[in-house]
């Protein structure tokens, strides 16, 4: 046996590899299920199951969008529901008072693991006030796990973390995403709590994606040409509701995502996507360039 394997195989059939790491080396589904099936309070519960860190992630992002007073952006409630997701990868979840114990080695694997997730996912590093509020997030979130999950007393918790702030009201009940079936604070089976997480990943990467890559457009466009400006009827915004994002295929396989900038109008205002129209993408030049799409010919998708 090789003493030097530190890779696991995933449901997905990819090797995960510990020690070289890549931010393709996972699926979506794979890491919901990691952190489905990984869990807190040492997998000590006062319920039938143990509490799994996907659905403290979702606790702590349901949390903090209340602590905001208003919805966060797709990109920090992304960064929010990840918090915990090396957890997931690594299928272990450590208690804080072990951590310091650990040593370096068990640090610099933890950091590699958080910055390979940045990277797949495209989080924005914390500044100081949303790391702040992050960190209120989540203690409120340990402090009220440990009396309603794991049966601390209330003199433990002041003990442990210097104060009382236990919610009473389980934060994913009600408008959240806690199934009707499920009491407050109840674990959930390993089944629900992948699916509820993967559900909430998919839906913020996809808006997150969409909102960097508009962002990313609006800014190139305005850098871009007189020729290249003078060629489009309309202008990239960097605005979801305004600019239209498409990913059209051509039939040799070679694609392109971008922001229609110039073609026919349908009478309902939209762009008629089975005509000849042009879009804006910086998929081969960072400033920006124009390609003409025959859309009864090619595959055009909506992003």
């Amino acid at each position: 046996m090789r003493t030097d394997r530190a890779w696991v195989r995933l449901s997905s059939g990819q090797r995960l590899d510990l020690l070289d790491l890549r931010p393709d080396a996972w699926s979506d589904e794979d890491l919901a299920t990691g952190l489905a099936r990984t869990y807190r309070w040492g997998g000590h519960s006062t319920w039938s199951l143990p509490l799994s860190v996907a659905q403290h992630s979702l606790t702590v992002l349901a949390i903090r969008q209340r602590l905001e007073g208003v919805e966060l952006s797709p990109a920090a409630a992304l960064r929010e529901l990840l918090h915990d997701a090396d957890e997931g990868l690594l299928g272990f979840d450590c208690i804080t008072p072990l951590k310091p114990h650990l040593g370096a080695a068990y640090q610099r694997l933890t950091s590699l693991l958080q910055r390979t997730i940045a990277e797949r996912y495209h989080l924005q590093a914390w500044d100081q006030e949303d790391y702040l509020m992050h960190k209120r997030a989540d203690r409120l979130a340990a402090i009220s796990e440990a009396r309603h999950v794991a049966g601390w007393s209330l003199d433990e918790i002041m003990e442990e973390f210097g104060s009382i702030g236990v919610l009473t009201v389980d934060p994913l009940q009600g408008p959240g995403p806690l199934p009707p079936v499920w009491q407050p604070w109840e674990p959930w089976p390993p089944d629900l709590a992948a699916r509820m997480f993967l559900d909430q990943l998919r839906g913020l990467s996809n808006t997150a994606r969409r909102g960097q890559m508009l962002s990313q457009l609006a800014t190139a466009f305005a850098n871009a040409s007189p020729a290249i400006r003078r060629r489009c009827t309309t202008s990239v915004h960097g605005d979801p509701a305004r600019d239209h994002l498409v990913r059209a295929e051509a039939p040799d396989g070679e694609a392109w995502e971008g922001v229609i900038v110039g073609g026919e109008i349908e009478q309902d205002g939209a762009w008629a996507l089975d005509t000849k129209f042009l879009i804006f993408t910086t998929d081969e030049r960072p400033e920006g360039q124009l390609i003409t799409v025959f859309g009864w010919e090619c595959d055009v998708q909506s992003i």
